[in-house]
């Protein structure tokens, strides 16, 4: 079975968001994984991601960002704030819906259409879930059915061989992979191919 690109992002969120819950009682003022920073900022930086590429996608700019900033608040509780991840993903699956193919908007990793932000806010979802359950003790991969597609759409080059997961993992600096040391500089390719 196939999953749609909106549903993907949709996808995304709801698994991320179920497993981060478990830890929502936890310090979220630790760094999250190996980034510098926190599991808290870790979440915002993901909701302003995934509707950074909304507003993309329906602003349609040839080279820049847009003026939209969205964020979570600084003051709500955890759970809240999980809830904003969710509300994102909704707001960027309803701007994937609605693009037509033809569409195509500026990232500084590559021109890309509906399907590209797709799976560009995917992996946000889950790659920064992933960062964050690490923090918090929570042992969590990526499912393979939602990472296989990014992996597909974004990184051409990525090895052959291995669990979706993995390969995500691996494409964005997180994880090394039998014979593959682990990438300490990474970019996926958003254009459209």
């Amino acid at each position: 079975m196939t999953i749609s690109w909106p549903d993907l992002v949709t996808s995304a969120a709801a698994d991320g968001v179920s497993v981060l819950a478990k830890g929502a009682d936890q310090d979220w003022s630790r760094d999250a994984g190996d980034l510098d920073w926190t599991c808290r900022q870790t979440l915002d930086h993901m909701a302003l991601g995934v509707v950074g590429y909304a507003g993309l996608l329906i602003a349609q700019p040839a080279d820049r960002y847009i003026a939209l900033f969205a964020s979570l608040d600084g003051q709500a509780p955890i759970p809240a704030c999980l809830e904003g991840i969710r509300i994102s993903a909704t707001i960027l699956a309803s701007a994937v819906r609605e693009a037509v193919p033809e569409v195509r908007a500026w990232h500084p990793y590559g021109h890309s259409d509906g399907p590209g932000f797709a799976a560009m806010g995917t992996l946000e979802i889950l790659v920064h879930s992933r960062d964050i359950a690490l923090t918090l003790g929570i042992d969590w991969t990526p499912p393979d059915d939602l990472c296989a597609p990014v992996v597909e759409r974004l990184f051409p080059d990525a090895p052959a061989g291995h669990d979706p997961a993995r390969t995500l993992l691996w494409c964005t600096g997180r994880v090394a992979l039998p014979g593959l040391g682990r990438r300490k500089e990474w970019q996926w390719h958003g254009d459209v191919r």
